[in-house]
C-alpha cells in the first residue's frame, strides 16, 4: 500500500481565544522528545502557508502554530471592538502561552512580524521570559529603520496602509482591489510580487496565483493594513528583555538591512547570536514550498541548538 503523504489538514483543529474563532496546527513531538516549539507566523500568512517549515521543525520538537486574529481566516480584533495593534497581538500571544504551556517551557520561533509580536509580548509580560527555553528570530526585526526601503517608499507604503485601514476604504479594497480578476491581472506585476514569480513557469505560476488569491482573501484587510502601518513606524528598542536571541537572516533579503537589524536586536536582548546567514535568495520560502523545498530555509545550526536543550 502506498504511503499517505500528510497534509496540513491532518494537524489542524479549531481554536477559540477570547471569543475569536480560528484554527491551530499542532504536530506531536517525535517519540521520546518532550520539547515544544511555538511557531508564530508573519504577515500575509495562513497555517497551510507555513506547513513545510513546520514539518522541518517537527524533527526537533512538537510544533504548535496558532492563527493570529485577522490572519489565516481567523476572526479579527475588530469583531470584538478592538484594534489590530501590536499590543493587542502581544496580549493574545501571552494568553495563548499561559493557556497552552501552563507547566512547560517553550521554544519560540517568530517569523518576521511574528517575531515582532513575540518581542512586544515579552516586553509587556516580562514574567513569561522564564517560560522561554529558546528564542529564535527568523528574519525578525525590531525597528522601522531595519527596512532597506528608501524613505520615500516607506512613507508611500505607510500612507496607503493608513488609508486602507479605514473601514470604508478597507471594504473597497476587499471587494474591488482583491477581486480575483484584478489580482490575476495586476498582482504579479507589483514591486513586491515580481521576485516571487520570477523563477516560476507554467503550472507553478497558476498555483502561486491561486494560493496568493486565497491568502489575500483569508487575511482581514483592516488587520493587514493596520499591522503594516504598525511595523512601518515600529520601535521595539525602548525596553530590554532578559533573554538571549538567536537570529536567522537571509543574505539577499529584499526587505531588511541585516547590519541594522543586528544593532537593534543587541539593544533589546541580553545576547545576540547569528545562527545563519542563508544564501537562498528570498526573504522566506515560497508560498508553494513543500517540506523538501522549505528545508534549505531551516539551517543545520538551528536543529543543533534545539537538540542541545
Amino acid at each position: 500500500m502506498a504511503k499517505t503523504i500528510p497534509t496540513a489538514d491532518d494537524y489542524i483543529g479549531p481554536l477559540n481565544m477570547n471569543g475569536l474563532q480560528g484554527r491551530m496546527l499542532h504536530m506531536p513531538a517525535p517519540k521520546g522528545n518532550n520539547k515544544e516549539i511555538l511557531f508564530i507566523y508573519g504577515h500575509h500568512s495562513s497555517l497551510e502557508r507555513w506547513f513545510g517549515v513546520a514539518q522541518n521543525l517537527n524533527r526537533d520538537a512538537a510544533v504548535t502554530m496558532p492563527d493570529l486574529p485577522g490572519f489565516g481566516g481567523m476572526d479579527s480584533f475588530y469583531k470584538i471592538g478592538r484594534k489590530a495593534t501590536l499590543d493587542n497581538f502581544a496580549d493574545y500571544l501571552a494568553a495563548f502561552i499561559k493557556l497552552r504551556y501552563k507547566r512547560k517551557k517553550v521554544i519560540i520561533v517568530g517569523m518576521s512580524l511574528g517575531f515582532v509580536m513575540a518581542t512586544r509580548m515579552l516586553q509587556r509580560y516580562p514574567d513569561l521570559a522564564k517560560k522561554v527555553q529558546l528564542l529564535i528570530s527568523y528574519v525578525g526585526f525590531a525597528h522601522y529603520d531595519d527596512f532597506s526601503f528608501t524613505k520615500r517608499r516607506r512613507l508611500s507604503y505607510l500612507l496607503g496602509a493608513r488609508v486602507f485601514a479605514l473601514p470604508v476604504a478597507a471594504t473597497f479594497f476587499r471587494y474591488v482591489c482583491l477581486h480575483p480578476l484584478i489580482l490575476r491581472a495586476v498582482y504579479r506585476r507589483t514591486h513586491n510580487a515580481k521576485q516571487k514569480f520570477s523563477s516560476l513557469l507554467g503550472d507553478q505560476i497558476e498555483e502561486m496565483t491561486r494560493i496568493e488569491i486565497g491568502l489575500w482573501h483569508s487575511n482581514d484587510v483592516r488587520t493587514y493594513m493596520q499591522t503594516t502601518a504598525e511595523f512601518l513606524t515600529l520601535d521595539n528598542c525602548k525596553k530590554q528583555i532578559d533573554l538571549p536571541v538567536y537570529h536567522v537572516a537571509m543574505k539577499d533579503d529584499r526587505y531588511f538591512n541585516n547590519a541594522v537589524v543586528e544593532q537593534h536586536l543587541r539593544i533589546i536582548f541580553t545576547n545576540y547570536t547569528l545562527l545563519a546567514l542563508l544564501k537562498v535568495g528570498n526573504h522566506a520560502p515560497s508560498i508553494i514550498a513543500d517540506a523538501q523545498s522549505a528545508a534549505p530555509f531551516i539551517p543545520g545550526k538551528l536543529h543543533r541548538v534545539i537538540a542541545k536543550l
